[in-house]
């Protein structure tokens, strides 16, 4: 674990709670700064097709969403910083209005068939993808999504968590499912003529 994630999320409030309801509470660490992504991290996201953001609205509300695209679409750009093309949606721009006053994001992103998850606090920044041109060929996940780039996100990562896999469901892909039942697929047909042919061998012998 990174201790700067501790050193951010174990505030004085935390810190009561846990002495409720566990009699003690975990030490805080000092604050060392951004938590700067390993090869661990990057391949993990380099390997994502989906995430979830939570950001805050100027009232204060919390306000969760999920983000989704080919494998790779989150890009490490930097020793501590992620990004990612928003492509044209649902004209909302929830996230994108919160950002404009809070800049703080949280994000989590999961990997079901392994149980594996990665938690990840930030600073957000926003960029016109028609006033960055080359950046959003840079983010674009495929070419042939370019046309549908508005927005750039640019996070710059501050802590980083992994969480232990207790509770977490093993969920599949269509692709991961199909890349393992594709084998047994085949070879049911391999017997399956196998057993004609034995059948057809059967009946001309006797």
């Amino acid at each position: 674990m990174a201790l700067n994630f501790l050193a951010t999320t174990l505030t004085p409030s935390v810190l009561a709670a846990q002495k409720r309801y566990y009699e003690a509470n975990r030490p805080r660490p000092s604050a060392s700064g951004h938590d700067g992504l390993t090869p661990e991290e990057t391949d993990f996201l380099a390997a994502r097709d989906s995430f979830y953001m939570a950001t805050v609205t100027e009232e204060g509300w919390p306000y969760v969403q999920h983000r989704g695209g080919p494998p790779g679409f989150v890009k490490a750009t930097g020793p501590s910083q992620i990004g990612f093309a928003d492509l044209t949606g649902n004209r909302q721009l929830l996230t994108t209005g919160n950002l404009a006053v809070r800049d703080r994001v949280a994000l989590i992103f999961m990997d079901y068939p392994r149980r594996e998850r990665l938690k990840l606090l930030g600073h957000a920044r926003i960029l016109d993808a028609r006033e960055h041109p080359q950046l959003a060929d840079q983010l674009c996940p495929t070419p042939s999504l370019r046309a549908q780039v508005e927005r750039l996100f640019l996070i710059d990562v501050i802590a980083f968590d992994w969480n232990c896999p207790k509770y977490i469901t093993p969920r599949y892909t269509e692709a991961e499912v199909q890349a393992t039942v594709t084998p047994l697929h085949q070879r049911i047909a391999e017997l399956e003529a196998q057993i004609r042919l034995h059948s057809r061998d059967s009946v001309g012998g006797s």
